[in-house]
């Protein structure tokens, strides 16, 4: 009798335990779902706080303006469509719905453009049309701007009067990954890069025809700027000069002249650098906030000595910065008045091979003193300096199958990159003063 009430109590009292476990197993599993909102990074002193609500919430490509004319607002992708993130209050509202490519926010209007395919026929895929639209983001007020009747839309002119897109002729390689890949320890299908290069060299090898073009905003009319066999890719408009474009010949880096700007109307090709030694390469170009100064990432030769280089329109003046190997970033970006840069650092796959580069970065430019005169200081001869850098986030945790795309805010006070450090991706912002 007396065992059989123990046996019946230490029943009842597993079954307490086990729901105890429970309770608290799914309580550490919900805990791990939700990556914590603020924190100060043990590593760098600096403040890190989660702008995000919702997981798979991503900031956009680090040269796509994002944020509102004021300052005061950031656009995010989200499974759901496009939101906003107050960037004081961290409140999160939807502004879009649906499957869209988000193009860039307006510097002018604060409309955020998007591609959304409208389909005439819900069950006929062919029939499907391509619209550019506007979305306000604070009035939500939205509108069609133009049908594009083919290609894709990838960038507004400084006064929002034009859209910038491109097209291929011809059946395209694909870029995706093979479905079937294992996934190696960074979230990346195994050989992923080795795969990548060898997708972009045979696209690069097709030398199909291309066609650069712009559609007016208010009438719809499309005109061809260029047309050409090379690869045209990663368009932008100057964010001050609404007739100015850069894009890139894409393909192997150490294989093409990539940086280029050309008008509107197709005038004034240029090249903006030319290299001096074989596998030389430079890339992932971007405007200054004031449309002064082109900065792109310059490797003399690929993979072993690093920089990050300017080239100003008005005068032709070059500066260079160098960095080391672990400072590397996938891609840099500068504040609002030119005295800062940001890295987004790499993993030990990307072409720096860094030991220890999965970092957010800070850079302060420091530049070499000019002691030269007489006929050399009349010399149009490179600048050089260095990048000072401060770590600012461990990104030890991040997969780097998601690129960070870091962008400085408005009033340069945080540095805004998405993560998927905790698992979902998020949208996190860092703050540039060390925390007191």
């Amino acid at each position: 009798m007396l065992d059989d009430v123990r046996k019946r109590g230490l029943l009842r009292l597993g079954a307490f335990s086990y729901c105890v476990l429970s309770l608290l197993t799914l309580s550490t599993l919900s805990a791990a779902e939700e990556p914590p909102r603020e924190w100060i990074d043990p590593d760098t002193g600096h403040r890190v706080i989660r702008l995000s609500t919702e997981p798979e919430t991503g900031s956009l490509y680090f040269h796509q303006n994002g944020y509102s004319p004021d300052g005061t607002k950031v656009i995010v992708t989200t499974p759901q469509g496009l939101s906003t993130i107050d960037l004081k209050t961290r409140e999160n509202k939807q502004i879009v719905k649906g499957d869209v490519k988000v193009i860039v926010t307006g510097r002018k209007s604060g409309n955020v453009y998007y591609l959304k395919s409208d389909s005439r026929k819900a069950d006929d895929k062919n029939a499907q049309e391509k619209w550019v639209y506007a979305t306000h983001m604070a009035t939500l007020k939205t509108r069609k701007i133009a049908k594009i009747p083919r290609g894709s839309i990838v960038s507004v002119n400084a006064d929002e009067t034009l859209l910038l897109g491109s097209w291929v002729d011809g059946q395209e390689a694909s870029l995706a990954p093979p479905p079937a890949a294992p996934l190696g320890p960074d979230g990346r299908p195994l050989n992923y890069h080795a795969t990548r290069e060898s997708q972009i060299l045979t696209i690069f090898k097709q030398r199909l025809p291309r066609t650069m073009f712009t559609v007016d905003i208010a009438t719809g009319e499309i005109k061809i700027v260029r047309q050409s066999n090379d690869w045209l890719n990663h368009l932008q408009f100057s964010p001050t000069d609404p007739k100015l474009i850069m894009f890139c010949h894409e393909g192997p880096w150490h294989d093409v002249d990539r940086i280029w700007t050309i008008g509107t109307d197709a005038s004034g090709l240029t090249k903006i650098h030319t290299r001096t030694m074989l596998m030389e390469i430079a890339g992932h170009e971007f405007f200054s906030p004031d449309g002064a100064t082109i900065w792109y990432d310059l490797q003399t030769p690929r993979g072993e000595d690093f920089w990050l280089a300017g080239y100003e329109l008005s005068t032709g003046k070059r500066t260079w910065y160098h960095l080391q190997r672990d400072e590397w970033s996938i891609h840099f970006n500068v504040s609002k008045d030119g005295t800062l840069f940001a890295g987004d650092g790499g993993d030990e796959a990307q072409v720096a091979h860094a030991k220890d580069g999965k970092w957010i970065y800070l850079f302060r430019p420091e530049l070499t003193p000019n002691r030269t005169i007489g006929p050399v200081s009349q010399e149009p001869l490179i600048h050089t300096g260095v990048l000072r850098a401060e770590k600012l986030v461990n990104l030890s945790a991040h997969r780097y199958k998601l690129e960070p795309n870091v962008s400085f805010t408005p009033d340069m006070q945080w540095v805004v990159f998405r993560s998927n450090m905790h698992g979902p991706t998020h949208t996190y912002a860092v703050e540039v003063a060390k925390a007191k």
